[in-house]
């Protein structure tokens, strides 16, 4: 076990420490109150061997009821009082763990896959809850009884109290051994669990994909396979588990055997009383209990810490995308000046994308950018709001260096439109408010409006209370594009970014939303992203990208003039528009 990783819980532990502090004010009353049971007992034996009277014994009785009785009590309220924190303690892990992956870089998120990340959200931190629970609460009972009950035989018979501690090495040593095995195996179970999560949700968003290639037999066996694994995984550390209680059990039974035979020795050669004799087995039975709970506490702690160290490397990842030093916090608005400097771009060091790309975009102007699949479109918007960061001084806004500029205004003043779009689980009001937590339903309509979604919406069961389903399962491609760029235009952004954000809307449909954007264009920058020429042909500059370089720009006639790449992908669509109609 790493308390260097333990450490990483302290700050959770201390915002919760009252608690605990009452929690385990509550177990050493219980401890005290468990412990007198086998005293009351050892008083009432040695008591009726010496003429002990009925109403003694009625007061005894009577007594061991209310111990009895109390324990339960305190009992009751030290679970309540540690298990309860230990759900607080979940509570904020979660919410801290969310945040931190919501902070992070795009690169992370093409490393870890979702369904491990589910896995490490859920079952993981499930684990860790279990430890900072019942974990702390049996650990802490265990060692308050052991020690308490250790004093108590020791002040009865010292000698019996060595014999009894005979076995005590050799537990030490399977609590060590089964210890490493139960952690190593139960880290090798959540990395599968993660893997068969990835599975079930590849599979679940990928439905329509599996269907119509008619792969069902052959997803359902990968997953049993996978599934098979997991379980085998599982009794692999069952019967781990299962073998260290029994284990523990054997070699506390040679305790009481040998405490059985020196003991009853003693009895019958009056070295000690009956009652004590008596009372000295009901406390070996009650530090039985910590002994046994031994087992179920490792199995747990060592669940927890791999499970800990899992959360923890992600909480390690710092993101690589965040306000630095140099960031000017001053900087409230912004104007929408955009310039590319010598912009030269690779992903995680790998062959270059954009090359030295220079571009300036005044602010309120559309800018349209052109070009085949893979001339770096779509990756020179994604750096304006710093999914992915080029080198210092490459991008710049409103003449600042795009890094000096505080992330959280930066991508607020973005409203961007991507190639795919992501709709929620929700109402379609919902996601087109997305942006906008106070927009009213004039605005949304509005925005709608604008999108040529209003049409639709009249259709719906509901309206703009309709459920979209997940990812907008219900709706058409062009209708989830139409709200993923009426969710834009709502948040009147100073940049408006574009990515191929009208390939699913028909021509005529792609008419009536250029015509109603240029309204909402006006006095905003405007990226536009299309490989359609009719989308981008109005646009004040067009800027054309082959192989991650620019080698056309200038107006729609200009480029027609130019007779170059501009000019034969307008008159292949044009080619292609013939044939359509024919």
């Amino acid at each position: 076990m790493s308390f260097a990783l333990l450490r990483t819980l302290v700050p959770y532990l201390r915002r919760y420490r009252r608690q605990y502090a009452l929690g385990f004010t509550v177990l050493l009353v219980n401890v005290a109150v468990f412990t007198t049971i086998p005293y009351i007992l050892k008083l009432a034996i040695d008591g009726l061997s010496r003429g002990l009277t009925r109403g003694h014994l009625a007061d005894l009785c009577l007594l061991l009821v209310a111990a009895v009785l109390a324990r339960g009590l305190l009992q009751y309220w030290q679970r309540l009082i540690l298990i309860t924190t230990s759900r607080d303690i979940e509570y904020d892990l979660r919410n801290d763990l969310l945040w931190h992956l919501e902070k992070l870089s795009m690169s992370f998120f093409q490393e870890y896959r979702t369904g491990d990340l589910m896995a490490r959200s859920t079952n993981d931190l499930n684990a860790v809850r279990n430890m900072l629970g019942p974990g702390i609460m049996y650990s802490a009972n265990a060692v308050v009884l052991v020690v308490v009950v250790l004093a108590i035989l020791l002040r009865l018979d010292w000698r019996l109290t060595l014999i009894a501690f005979i076995p005590a090495p050799a537990i030490s040593l399977c609590v060590q051994w089964f210890g490493k095995r139960i952690h190593d195996r139960f880290e090798r179970i959540q990395a599968m669990f993660s893997t068969l999560a990835t599975r079930v949700e590849e599979n679940l968003t990928g439905l329509r994909v599996v269907r119509a290639f008619a792969r069902e037999p052959q997803e359902t066996e990968a997953f049993e396979r996978l599934n098979a694994d997991y379980v085998r995984r599982n009794l692999r550390l069952v019967k781990l588990s299962g073998s260290f209680d029994p284990l523990l059990q054997f070699l506390l039974g040679i305790a009481f055997v040998l405490v059985l035979w020196f003991g009853g020795r003693a009895v019958l050669e009056h070295q000690i009383s009956l009652g004590s004799f008596v009372a000295f087995n009901a406390y070996m039975m009650q530090m039985s209990f910590p002994m046994i709970a031994l087992g179920f506490v490792i199995n747990i702690v060592q669940r927890g810490t791999a499970s800990l160290e899992r959360i923890q490397q992600i909480f390690r990842t710092q993101p690589a995308i965040a306000d630095g030093p140099g960031t000017d916090f001053t900087i409230r608005e912004l104007e929408g000046t955009i310039e590319f400097c010598h912009l030269t771009f690779s992903y995680n060091g790998g062959p270059p994308v954009l090359k030295d790309i220079n571009l300036r975009i005044p602010a309120g102007s559309t800018v349209a950018l052109v070009g085949h699949t893979g001339a770096g479109k779509s990756t020179l918007a994604s750096l304006l709001p710093r999914f992915y960061d080029a080198a210092p001084g490459m991008v710049r806004v409103d003449g600042r260096d795009i890094a000096t500029i505080p992330v959280e205004v930066l991508r607020r003043s973005i409203g961007m439109v991507p190639q795919e779009a992501f709709l929620f689980s929700d109402t379609l009001r919902a996601n087109i408010a997305f942006g906008v937590a106070d927009a009213t339903d004039e605005q949304v309509e509005a925005a709608a409006n604008v999108a040529s979604l209003a049409v639709d919406v009249a259709d719906f069961p509901e309206g703009y209370r309709t459920r979209v389903g997940e990812r907008g399962l219900t709706l058409s491609g062009g209708q989830k594009q139409r709200t993923a760029l009426a969710r834009a235009v709502l948040r009147d952004p100073k940049i408006l970014i574009l990515d191929d954000a009208l390939s699913s809307v028909d021509t005529l449909t792609e008419e009536r939303i250029l015509e109603r954007l240029q309204e909402v264009t006006r006095g905003r920058t405007t990226l536009l992203i299309s490989h359609r020429i009719s989308t981008i042909r109005g646009a004040d500059h067009i800027v054309v990208l082959q192989d991650g370089a620019i080698v056309e720009q200038g107006t729609h006639a200009e480029l027609i003039g130019l007779g170059g790449v501009y000019a034969e992908l307008y008159e292949k669509q044009l080619l292609e528009e013939e044939l359509e109609k024919v």
